[in-house]
């Protein structure tokens, strides 16, 4: 398996990363897993932006893994394919980093990076 593959894997965890450190940080560890999502939905400061860049990881995450698929499949060159899926995985984390930490300048910036990680992908194989 390339390692652009195991970025996807990568990815696919990804949210499930901050969604516990969301729980970890809300109420002091103490969360309802009877009703997580009204748990969640109650959190705030660094716990709620936890929650949000889970949220966020999800919508991302589609894009990605059709890009890294279709780069895959049109053989473009495996090299800068799996360069720019760990790209992509370097910038999506301190995206969760900077959103927890309320650092918004930031965290767009490396969204933007990611992103063009993404049209890159596609890019490449054409």
């Amino acid at each position: 398996m390339t390692l652009a593959l195991w970025c996807v894997l990568a990815g696919l965890l990804l949210p499930y990363l901050w969604t516990g450190t969301a729980k970890a940080m809300g109420r002091y560890g103490m969360h309802d897993n009877l009703h997580p999502r009204e748990f969640l939905a109650r959190l705030s400061g660094p716990a709620a932006r936890a929650n949000w860049a889970q949220l966020n990881s999800f919508e991302a995450f589609p894009a990605f893994a059709a890009a890294v698929l279709v780069a895959q499949y049109a053989h473009a060159p495996q090299h800068a394919v799996d360069m720019l899926a760990l790209g992509w995985v370097a910038l999506r984390l301190l995206h969760g980093l900077f959103y927890i930490a309320n650092l918004a300048a930031l965290r767009s910036l490396v969204w933007f990076g990611a992103m063009g990680c993404v049209v890159a992908l596609f890019v490449i194989a054409s």
